[in-house]
């Protein structure tokens, strides 16, 4: 396997694809970009009042772009938004132009995390429990044909994530094993 110039992490909003992303950045010494962020550039708003005048597909498509330009162009960590896998060109970029990993988490965990949080548009419903399993269900297999590697989140904390994602970027041949530590 050749070895890509971008680590980038997906999985389910609240996953912890921004927190752990920025801190293995640190710990690798690499750049980090958010997709999200990127994409609020772009539009010059928040995603969720973009989200809420233009619509999803509108969305989708700055995403697909962004995703485009990232991959093609970043080295580093990118934490992707949770939907980037639904577009078949954003999986193909990441599964051919990065080493993906996914940070699966079950959706009671996600409702524990985000229970509170009104700045994600997919769970403004009345049940975001339900609104989460349904995301679940519907990404899983896209998120398992995207990735190289799997990180169960379960309640560990991020420094236990963090050495977890590490050790498997080791094995996996995507870091050198000295690149991990902090000299």
């Amino acid at each position: 396997m050749a070895r890509p110039g971008c680590i980038a992490l997906i999985g389910l909003p609240g996953s912890g694809k921004t927190v752990l992303g920025r801190q293995l950045a640190r710990r690798l010494r690499l750049a980090f970009a958010d997709a999200d962020h990127e994409i609020e550039a772009r539009i010059g708003c928040a995603i969720r009042e973009f989200f809420e005048r233009e619509g999803e597909d509108a969305f989708r498509d700055v995403e697909q772009t962004v995703i485009a330009d990232l991959t093609q162009n970043f080295q580093g960590v990118l934490a992707t938004g949770g939907g980037a896998v639904l577009r078949e060109a954003n999986r193909a970029a990441l599964a051919g132009r990065t080493y993906t990993v996914y940070l699966r988490t079950h959706p009671e965990e996600l409702y524990r995390r985000l229970r509170h949080d009104t700045s994600r548009p997919l769970l403004q419903t009345s049940n975001p429990l339900e609104r989460l399993h349904e995301l679940s269900r519907t990404r899983d297999g896209f998120y398992l044909q995207t990735a190289r590697s799997v990180i169960d989140t379960g309640r560990h904390s991020a420094p236990r994530l963090l050495n977890m994602m590490v050790m498997q970027l080791e094995l996996d041949g995507a870091i050198a094993p000295q690149q991990s530590t902090i000299g």
